[in-house]
């Protein structure tokens, strides 16, 4: 399943719509598609580590998401047949879902509430990769020619959607959500 969210000025405010359509990718497809989750995941469950480590250091030093970005490419260049194949932005993404899991954390650890520490995801429960912005690793209605609306996503390819209601607006941010398999 995917979610395109979009920006559309009406009468001087921002509206933001977010709409679901349900992919519908060929065998190969969804065999990238998964393998693109697990990377993903593998690179939180990676960067979760490395931040406890860290932390758990004599010296108690703490990893902000601007120092794991800059460790991307040298971690996109060191395997490139799982992590460099996939957009950048959308590892990037990955990095931020982290940093925003850990900024819930220390906020809920200052107001004195239940802080519930980040946890590694496994495969079934990472579900969601991000692209940020539309054209950087993935493009919806990427063949103008065809009547059927796809999806291109950076190692994947072009991905059938069911576009069952138009879009409003131009599309800014694509979300892969992994969905129950329906056979």
């Amino acid at each position: 399943m995917g979610t395109a969210l979009d920006e559309e000025a009406e009468g001087g405010t921002d509206v933001i719509r977010a709409y679901k359509f349900l992919l519908r990718p060929t065998v190969r497809q969804r065999q990238a598609l998964g393998e693109m989750l697990r990377d993903h995941c593998s690179l939180y469950n990676g960067a979760l580590q490395e931040r406890r480590d860290a932390y758990r250091h004599a010296s108690k030093t703490s990893i902000k998401y601007g120092q794991q970005s800059a460790q991307l490419k040298e971690i996109r260049a060191f395997d490139p047949e799982r992590q460099g194949r996939w957009s950048f932005s959308s590892q990037q993404a990955t990095l931020r879902r982290l940093d925003k899991a850990f900024q819930a954390f220390f906020r809920r650890v200052k107001a004195g509430k239940k802080p519930g520490c980040p946890r590694f995801r496994g495969a079934m429960w990472f579900d969601t990769v991000e692209f940020p912005k539309d054209g950087d690793g993935c493009r919806w209605d990427s063949t103008g020619h065809d009547p059927v609306t796809r999806v291109r996503l950076q190692g994947v390819g072009h991905v059938r959607v069911h576009q069952h209601r138009p879009v409003k607006g131009r599309v800014k941010t694509v979300r892969r959500l992994k969905a129950p398999l329906v056979y």
